[in-house]
C-alpha cells in the first residue's frame, strides 16, 4: 500500500487585477492533494484549464474552498463546481465560502447549488472538516470583502495560508504550522491598499517561525522584482527557508521532515 502524501500544486501565482487580466502569471488557485482527499483552493480565472493541463480530474474533487469573492480568487468557481459534480449528473462535493460570496452580489450561481452535497459558510473562529482533513479560519482579514485565511491539518502535517489582507499587528499570532504560505501582492507597503507587502511578509515569517515559507499571489511590483531572488534574500535575512511559488509548482509537505 502506497504511503499517503500531502501535496500542494500551485495552479497559478498571479495576484492583483493587472497581472491577472494580462495573464503574466496564471490565476488558477491551488490543488490540495491530502492523502486520498482532493480539495480546490481559490479557483481564479483559468483554473479549469490549468487543472486539466496538469492532469487533475475535477470530478475527483471533494471540496472547493473560497477565501473571498474577488474575481482573481473566484472567477472559475462555477465551472469547477459543475465539473466536480460531473456536469450536474451527480450531487457531489462541498463548497466552503464566506457569507457575502453567497448572499450579497453572489459569485456562486444559484442553479449550480443543488449540484452540491452541501454549502458551508465560513466565519471567524470556524472549524471545518473534509474527510480526515480539518481546517480553521482563525480571524477575519482586513480586506475589501469578507475574507479568511486558513490553518490546515492533515493526519501528517499542519500548515497555514495567509490570504489577502491588510497587515495588522495581531495577524501573525493567529497562524502556525510547519509551512506558511503568504499572498504577497506588493513589493512595498502602500497606504489604504489592503494587501500584504514584502516587508510585512518578512515580519510575519519572523514571528511565526515556520520550517518553510512560500510566497505567492504576486502583483506587478513583486513580479518585476524577481520574487525568486527576493525569497532567497529573505532566507538569508530570516534564517528560515523561503521560496517563491511558480505556476505549476508542486510542493510535497514531506520535504518539511
Amino acid at each position: 500500500m502506497a504511503e499517503l502524501t500531502d501535496v500542494i500544486t500551485f495552479l497559478g501565482t498571479a495576484g492583483a487585477r493587472f497581472v491577472v487580466a494580462h495573464q503574466f502569471l496564471a490565476s488558477g488557485g491551488a490543488w490540495l492533494s491530502f492523502g486520498n482527499t482532493q480539495i480546490l483552493f481559490d479557483p481564479g480565472p483559468g483554473c479549469l484549464v490549468q487543472a486539466t493541463k496538469r492532469k487533475f480530474d475535477p470530478s475527483k474533487l471533494e471540496a472547493i474552498i473560497l477565501s473571498h469573492k474577488h474575481l482573481d480568487h473566484s472567477g472559475d468557481i462555477n465551472v469547477m463546481i459543475e465539473a466536480m459534480a460531473d456536469g450536474g449528473r451527480k450531487k457531489k462535493g462541498v463548497v466552503f465560502a464566506p457569507t457575502d460570496a453567497l448572499e450579497q452580489d453572489p459569485v456562486i450561481l444559484y442553479y449550480l447549488r443543488p449540484y452540491l452535497e452541501n454549502i458551508e459558510v465560513l466565519s471567524e473562529g470556524g472549524c471545518y472538516k473534509v474527510g480526515d482533513i480539518s481546517f480553521e479560519t482563525p480571524i477575519r482579514h482586513r480586506h475589501g470583502v469578507e475574507t479568511y485565511g486558513f490553518i490546515f491539518r492533515t493526519p501528517r502535517h499542519t500548515f497555514s495560508w495567509i490570504t489577502d489582507t491588510m497587515y495588522f499587528d495581531e495577524l501573525p499570532r493567529y497562524y502556525m504550522g510547519e509551512l506558511l504560505i503568504i499572498n504577497v501582492v506588493m513589493l512595498s507597503p502602500k497606504a489604504l491598499v489592503d494587501h500584504l507587502s514584502l516587508p510585512e511578509a518578512e515580519e510575519i515569517i519572523k514571528q511565526i517561525k515556520p520550517k518553510k515559507a512560500i510566497l505567492t499571489h504576486f502583483g506587478m511590483t513583486m513580479w518585476r522584482a524577481k520574487p525568486w531572488e527576493l525569497a532567497q534574500k529573505l532566507t538569508e535575512e530570516t534564517g528560515i527557508s523561503v521560496v517563491a511559488a511558480r505556476d505549476g509548482m508542486r510542493f510535497d509537505l514531506a520535504q518539511l521532515q
